[in-house]
């Protein structure tokens, strides 16, 4: 999993990020359970990966929620 770029992200419709978020999230699900089974090997450090990438989509969406209600 590459690192998302913040100027990528906000060029992104808000649509598409909401669906990249329930990717992310559905991929570090996934992560999680297959950890919990003990048949995580080489994905280990990507999991810290999708966590800030996650981070990084609510923060461009909260950045433009609080946008909307200012204007």
């Amino acid at each position: 999993m590459k690192n998302l770029k913040n100027n990528e992200l906000q060029k992104m419709k808000i649509k598409d990020l909401k669906e990249k978020l329930m990717d992310l999230r559905k991929e570090r699900s996934e992560l999680i359970s297959s950890a919990g089974r003990g048949t995580l090997k080489k994905e280990s450090g990507s999991l810290k990966s999708i966590k800030r990438n996650i981070a990084r989509v609510l923060t461009v969406m909260n950045k433009r929620d609080g946008k909307e209600d200012s204007d």
